[in-house]
């Protein structure tokens, strides 16, 4: 009889979010292309949109477009101001910064963010 080794397959790296206290899988960090969005739905019943830059930066922002109410910011057109990488809203283009979910377009409105990992 042989010994034999047992090997794990190696781990697909996975996205996560926090809602403040613990962390939860989202999705596989592989789903996401850069310049287009997913929405995936939280296990409270909310909506994120999620993002990645070229630069591998996974970003997750509230789906609801606050001028519309309409659940689409995954849709939307990805692009970057200054250095600022935004979502513009497929609907009325309105531009939300993807790292804090101010609206570039209104000082006013912002969309809630949440804090992401690879892991």
């Amino acid at each position: 009889m042989t010994a034999r080794t047992m090997e794990t397959a190696p781990q697909t790296p996975v996205l996560q979010l926090t809602d403040g206290t613990d962390w939860f899988t989202v999705c596989e960090l592989s789903r996401l292309i850069p310049g287009r969005g997913i929405a995936a739905l939280l296990p409270d019943g909310r909506q994120v949109a999620l993002f990645v830059d070229r630069a591998g930066r996974a970003y997750a922002i509230d789906n609801r477009d606050p001028f519309t109410g309409a659940y689409v910011l995954s849709r939307g057109l990805v692009g970057s101001v200054e250095g600022r990488a935004f979502v513009a809203s497929p609907l009325l283009k309105q531009r939300f910064d993807l790292a804090t979910g101010a609206c570039l377009d209104d000082d006013e409105v912002r969309v809630p963010v949440f804090a992401v990992r690879a892991a």
